[in-house]
């Protein structure tokens, strides 16, 4: 047996187990090293293969695309330094539990560690941020070699899968010569009277036994007090239960805009959206002291919310997590429930008092919440360009069922604030597992390859950042529509302590860079508009929709004003849900 016929026996079982497994993207850097398995998967017919010149645009387009899917894509690369630039998305991809199959291709061992180009130590590279990792043998053309491929690759992506789900990588020594042979490789797939996969790994749930919730439900039936924190949910059968629950026993659901519940077709009597804004004013906050917590998914974006929490610290806190991870960066946490969120509701929902919930509690943070988005509403008669009217219009213009991409530094912060309850079922996608601003352009663009009508906005420090995954909208004729919020710098950095120390402000943290974007732009042969007013805005908006390919609006805001309007708001909402409390009291 020659090395070929080894190399196209091996490669060729694992590629189309990949196919069996349902893994239906991948995407390609090109390079020398991985070419059997490139080769081998641009054949495959069940398999579309992306190709992208940059692995670390290419990783973090993949995880767009794992984002949109909520099922595993696979990335592919050659060996040596081209690997280390996969490391920021996958890095995002673990904190985000997003399920990635990382595939390197590597030197064979006797050209390790000797001198020989591209040949970098792969071992174990991603390190912790990695569920799993696999050092591949070397191809063997033996039925026990090739049911090895097709085994280690069904764990693979069950392992992705499984919660918390996250990235896996495969690292494959592979021996020249790397061309295979592509008659053969045919040979290795639809085989008559075998199963579907190799393995058939069938992933459970999280659960808790009847005692342990028995307990919890007594706590949460004694609660008059409640509130539920939501932040990203990628479960929808767990978003409704969620919804239903709270409904159930009257307490207010504080929605993260990760938690997809403040656009849809769900019920929103419960969802407050305005948090953000008003648990900033100590008086409120001393006026809505729960007497317990429930937090599904992640930490929601707000730090006025994280703040809030951390000083209830004689209140019980039940954090349910599906994945059986550690989701408590305020370190208050009662009870750390590991049960499938849906299930957990449905149970406690079964096991509640059959009387009806008194809901002035509720009532009262609906009214704070009202009163708050008339105040917050006020910003529409902005006549300047400013960041945070932006989110206000998009509330109207986002076209139904469209997906919005938002980068996070300000624009995440405003999201926050201004994006309020609708039932558009707008798709809200953002990088909120290590919250850099690297790889947004391309994971929007990874969204985009699945969902219609995406949308971006991004600022100019983090579009400069991943202006190089522009390409991938030029060669594969993305649709998207970018919104380029450009206020010459790092405009997040103007709400925080160290903007006071002006003397050395802008060069450490300001950053200001003077670029024309609009030549970025040309360079990737995107359709650019700089707008000069709202109304230009909206309707250039509005007509991107009818523009096929890449189209950019920019949106050039200051620095200085957009911290002077964000604080004369918060005053004026301040004054506003002021009212409300001492009508209250």
């Amino acid at each position: 047996m020659t090395d070929r016929e080894a190399t196209t026996g091996y490669i060729s079982s694992f590629v189309d187990e990949l196919a069996r497994q349902d893994i239906r993207h991948v995407v390609v850097s090109p390079g020398s090293r991985s070419t059997p398995i490139a080769l081998l998967l641009s054949e495959h017919p069940d398999i579309n293969v992306h190709i992208n010149v940059d692995e670390r645009s290419a990783a973090f387009f993949a995880l767009g695309m794992a984002k949109a899917l909520r099922s595993p894509v696979a990335i592919l690369c050659t060996s040596g330094t081209a690997t280390a630039n996969y490391l920021p998305a996958i890095v995002e991809a673990f904190y985000s539990r997003v399920p990635l199959i990382v595939l390197t291709a590597d030197r064979p061992h006797e050209l390790r560690d000797v001198g020989a180009p591209q040949a970098i130590d792969q071992i174990s590279l991603y390190g912790k941020h990695t569920k799993w990792f696999v050092e591949m043998a070397l191809p063997e053309n033996t039925n026990d070699m090739l049911r090895y491929a097709r085994t280690v690759c069904a764990r693979a992506v069950a392992t992705s899968k499984k919660e918390p789900a996250g990235p896996v990588h495969l690292n494959f020594p592979l021996r020249e010569p790397l061309v295979p042979n592509m008659e053969e490789a045919r040979n290795y797939r639809n085989i008559p009277n075998e199963r579907k996969s190799t393995t058939a790994i069938e992933l459970g749930m999280m659960s808790i036994d009847e005692e342990q919730l028995s307990e919890i439900a007594d706590e949460i039936n004694e609660s008059k007090k409640g509130i539920i924190v939501c932040g990203d949910l990628r479960n929808e059968d767990a978003r409704k239960a969620i919804v239903s629950l709270s409904d159930k026993l009257a307490f207010p659901i504080l929605a993260d805009p990760l938690s997809q519940l403040r656009s849809g077709d769900n019920s929103q009597e419960t969802i407050i959206d305005t948090y953000d804004t008003f648990l900033r004013d100590q008086q409120v906050t001393q006026t809505l002291q729960p007497d317990l917590v429930i937090r599904f998914g992640s930490m929601p974006v707000s730090k006025a919310l994280m703040q809030y929490l951390k000083k209830q610290v004689s209140t019980t806190h039940i954090v349910v997590d599906g994945g059986a991870g550690w989701r408590d960066p305020i370190g208050i946490a009662s009870h750390m429930v590991y049960c499938e969120e849906a299930a957990f509701c449905k149970s406690i929902e079964d096991s509640l008092k059959k009387e009806e919930a008194k809901r002035d509690w509720l009532e009262y943070w609906k009214k704070i919440n009202d009163g708050t988005k008339e105040a917050l509403k006020s910003i529409q008669d902005e006549d300047n360009l400013d960041e945070g009217k932006l989110f206000v219009l998009l509330n109207d213009l986002m076209p139904v069922g469209a997906s919005l991409f938002v980068s996070n530094s300000m624009p995440i912060r405003d999201l926050d604030t201004f994006f309020f309850n609708n039932d558009k079922g707008i798709k809200i996608f953002a990088n909120r597992g290590a919250n850099g601003i690297d790889g947004v352009v391309s994971t929007a663009l990874g969204v985009s390859t699945i969902q219609e009508n995406t949308v971006l906005v991004i600022g100019d420090l983090s579009f400069f950042h991943d202006m190089n995954g522009l390409l991938a909208a030029k060669l594969q004729k993305q649709n998207i529509t970018i919104l380029l919020v450009n206020n010459d710098g790092g405009g997040i950095f103007s709400f925080l302590p160290q903007s006071s120390e002006q003397e050395h402000f802008e060069t450490l943290f300001g950053t200001p860079h003077g670029l024309d974007f609009e030549h970025a732009v040309a360079l990737y042969e995107g359709k650019y508009k700089r707008v000069a007013s709202w109304e230009d805005f909206a309707a250039s908006f509005k007509q991107s929709f009818n523009i096929t390919g890449l189209k950019v609006i920019e949106i050039q805001t200051n620095r200085e004003i957009n911290v002077k309007k964000h604080r004369e708001l918060w005053d004026s909402v301040s004054r506003e849900i002021k009212t409300v409390v001492s009508k209250e009291n």
